[in-house]
């Protein structure tokens, strides 16, 4: 069988005598690569065979000239065993007669040979799915590899898009106009009425009591050191409809709060009891915070939340399993807390803390699955549950996913640096916190100074690019939002 496909500025062929019989009688060890090429061709041909190495597992590769002698090519080619695959660099129609007429093995052939990586690395690949053919650690190196790549592409799309001169400029225009939302603009046609919801404020959200349901508005504050630390443009739209997407997502595993979502930054709610506990699950062994996985693994602990961790764990590893790490929502400080211990110092019933155990597991595996689809390692994220305060159900509250509650990496890079001993790669947020740190006592001084305006927007583009990539939805902007959001809770009473 012969073909013929585009590639990049090479033509290759493909050439099997008889794909039936080969595909069922050779063995599952992975082929021998042999290349045939010009000397001028050899470094190329370096690059492709240290790809087929490095990406697919083929290590066994070799390279030969195109000006062989024939019986030197015949005895090359009669030699070699059936679990070979034969490739040639350019137009050299005896040696692919030969191999075609003394041989059962594939051969490949292509009209040139480039240096630049992406070209060899195109090649590398072609030559990688033909040795998968027999080859099952080859084929599952195959489908890694174009998985990697697509969720690179995927990245590489969102943080394009998000750094398009339309975008850039909704935002600098919401930030010079001080248009962000901070919640204290928002006004109703009855402000004067006894009626009126009344606002109680949070460090991000605001919440105002419409009877029998809560409205939540998420504002543009970024809080830091317990503080509030700058406006950022946007933030509260990314936060409240992330959440709405994933909270409509996982309906069909836990009942949630939502009742409508009449506002970018609004979303009405259901009124639950919330219970006393934050359900955090995790897969990496990572975090600095003190509730952290790893640093109590770090201060000695081996029997975290009722889980007993084994020595030798690494930074940024994965998990042998998702681990269920509760910890408790007190005045003075969280703690992490085992199971057991939920249920005997009266935090919750063993029925209800069981319920909401399997769906917090649920719900993260859901979401790994999904975020993996974009290009993105969901690590770890924290969870609230609560009761219906009408029916006594117990409902996915608060919010879910969103880049403020959970932590992503990037998918396609995380085992290359993890190999090198780097930090995974993520789409950080936390160089504002640091630029305050740097530049004051964010703890103590009275009056923190303003942060640079590039560094808000920068901050802000990141919000909405991680919106895109949880999503796949494009990022619609509303830059007189806070003057809508009064009327929005108002038709929703």
């Amino acid at each position: 069988t012969y073909y013929h496909t585009r590639w990049g500025t090479s033509c290759p062929s493909f050439h099997n005598n008889n794909i039936m019989t080969t595909t069922t009688t050779t063995t599952t060890t992975t082929p021998k690569v042999i290349i045939f090429c010009k000397e001028s061709e050899e470094n190329a041909m370096t690059k492709v065979s240290t790809s087929l190495a490095n990406n697919f597992s083929v290590t066994n590769v070799s390279f030969r000239s195109t000006s062989i002698p024939a019986s030197r090519l015949l005895s090359t080619v009669t030699s070699s065993s059936n679990n070979s695959i034969f490739v040639v660099i350019g137009s050299n129609d005896s040696i692919v007669n030969c191999i075609e007429n003394e041989s059962v093995s594939p051969v490949l052939s292509f009209s040139s040979s480039e240096e630049e990586e992406e070209e060899t690395e195109k090649m590398a690949l072609l030559i990688a799915k033909v040795c998968a053919c027999s080859s099952p650690t080859v084929a599952s190196s195959v489908s890694s590899y174009i998985a990697s790549k697509k969720q690179s592409s995927l990245i590489r799309d969102a943080q394009s898009h998000t750094k398009s001169p339309y975008y850039q400029s909704q935002i600098s225009h919401v930030y010079d106009a001080k248009l962000q939302i901070t919640g204290d603009n928002i006004t109703f046609s009855s402000s004067s009425s006894k009626n009126a919801p009344v606002r109680i404020s949070g460090k991000v959200r605001d919440r105002f009591d419409l009877g029998d349901k809560l409205a939540l508005v998420t504002t543009d504050r970024q809080s830091g050191f317990d503080r509030m630390l700058a406006l950022v443009p946007f933030k509260g739209q990314v936060l409240n409809l992330t959440s709405a997407y994933w909270f409509e997502m996982t309906e069909h595993i836990i009942p949630n709060h939502i009742v409508s979502v009449p506002h970018g930054n609004v979303s009405v709610v259901k009124k639950c009891t919330p219970f006393p506990i934050e359900f955090v699950v995790r897969a990496y062994v990572t975090g600095s915070t003190s509730t952290s996985i790893w640093k109590n693994y770090q201060n000695g602990v081996r029997n975290y939340c009722g889980h007993d961790l084994p020595e030798g764990l690494q930074k940024n590893q994965k998990l042998w399993k998702l681990l269920l790490t509760p910890t408790t929502k007190e005045e003075e400080h969280d703690r992490p807390i085992s199971p057991a211990d939920i249920v005997s110092e009266g935090w919750m019933t063993q029925e209800d803390f069981d319920i909401c155990a399997k769906a917090a597991l649920d719900v993260f595996a859901f979401g790994q699955k999904v975020a993996l689809e974009r290009g993105l390692i969901l690590v770890d994220t924290k969870y609230e549950m609560g009761k219906d305060e009408e029916t006594g159900t117990i409902m996915m509250i608060d919010e879910m996913h969103t880049p403020d509650s959970s932590r992503y990496w990037l998918a396609h890079s995380y085992e290359e640096r993890i190999s090198r001993g780097m930090e995974p790669e993520n789409i950080d947020k936390e160089f504002l916190r640091l630029w305050f740190r740097d530049n004051c006592d964010p703890y103590h001084d009275e009056v923190l100074p303003e942060a640079p305006k590039e560094l808000v927007e920068e901050l802000s583009r990141r919000y909405v690019s991680l919106y895109e990539m949880i999503t796949w939805k494009e990022f619609e902007f509303d830059v007189e939002a806070e003057g809508h959001i009064g009327e929005a809770i108002q038709r929703s009473v």
